[in-house]
């Protein structure tokens, strides 16, 4: 190679690394901006239902969550659903339960992304699980979402809403999906993002969130599994069974209870905010926050999926995303 092709190799990698590192400082910056702009350092409460028109202006539209006090307390579930009262109305229902050997559904094991074994067993034989009247091996969750409350569980919706009307009226449509989640309190939900507007009421007990904003993005790490699923054989024991000629998942590693900041130090740039819901609460966790949840033992919740809005802010958080994954480390 010539001298002057030489110079001029060298003069484009320069360039392209001066690129490179600009790309990086904004996407560090970007999280810090909407931090000043408009987020807040804690998740507020408000003590009941705004308007429509004030909640979407609020909270919809600038993409916060909160936590709303008095919105359902007039649902027959919040004083009916009991252990004995499910026996007698559900007890011989047939319901789908994830169980897993650690509580982790849907979330990586090693080099896998490892679903639930998908259980089918009477609603009176989950609670005796629950319950702990038999013992087993395991952790049970009822997470199945797809509108499994109204489409495994009728019995039950009597004792609910059909939808939350003025969330409905602001949003300009009804829910895609009400889901019911009872579990134990090993079941944990991984950190991950939905594409819905989530109202999640939780009937007894209380939940434990772990949110990121979509703005941290860049400091939130993905990579690419092989898809597999638990088994349990007859000893009690789990296998990891891959599904065959599948794609690749891209999923969150990061465990935010205990990061490794050493494997994945741009997650220390990261604001998670705490927030625990409790019975007779309702959670607002608006599209593509990130959420991570826990919950105490034999909690039960029911949860309002609303489709999202795929507009400009949709094109904007892509594009950061995009970018997030192209550069590596920042």
């Amino acid at each position: 190679m010539s001298i002057l092709k030489l110079k001029s190799f060298n003069g484009n990698v320069m360039a392209e690394n001066k690129t490179l590192d600009a790309v990086k400082k904004c996407l560090r910056d970007f999280p810090l901006e909407a931090r000043e702009l408009y987020l807040n350092k804690t998740v507020p409460c408000l003590e009941q239902p705004l308007s429509p028109l004030e909640f979407y202006r609020e909270w919809i539209g600038p993409n916060k969550p909160c936590v709303i006090r008095n919105a359902f307390g007039h649902w027959p579930a919040l004083s009916k659903w009991n252990p004995s009262h499910l026996r007698e109305v559900v007890g011989s229902k047939v319901i789908s339960v994830a169980v897993t050997p650690n509580g982790y559904a849907d979330a990586v094991n090693r080099d896998r992304f490892v679903m639930p074994e998908e259980r089918l067993m009477t609603f009176s034989s989950l609670l005796d699980v629950v319950e702990g009247k038999v013992e087993s091996r395991g952790v049970f969750y009822v997470q199945k979402q797809c509108s499994n409350l109204t489409e495994e569980l009728p019995e039950l919706t009597g004792d609910v809403e059909a939808h939350i009307p003025w969330m409905s009226e602001a949003l300009g449509k009804l829910p895609d999906a009400v889901n019911f989640w009872l579990g134990e309190a090993g079941a944990v939900t991984s950190m991950h993002k939905d594409h819905y507007e989530n109202l999640y009421c939780v009937i007894t007990g209380e939940k434990h969130f772990i949110l990121l904003p979509p703005s941290d993005r860049p400091f939130i790490p993905y990579e690419h599994y092989q898809p597999a699923v638990y088994r349990q054989r007859e000893d009690g024991d789990f296998d990891v069974v891959d599904v065959a000629d599948s794609d690749k998942v891209p999923w969150i590693p990061l465990d935010p209870l205990k990061p490794d900041l050493e494997l994945y130090p741009d997650y220390s740039l990261a604001r998670p905010l705490h927030v625990t819901v409790k019975a007779g609460e309702m959670l607002y966790l608006p599209s593509l926050w990130f959420h991570h949840v826990r919950q105490s033992h034999g909690c039960i919740a029911v949860n309002f999926w609303y489709d999202m809005e795929y507009d400009i802010k949709y094109n904007y958080f892509q594009l950061v995303e995009s970018l997030a994954g192209a550069v590596g480390p920042l």
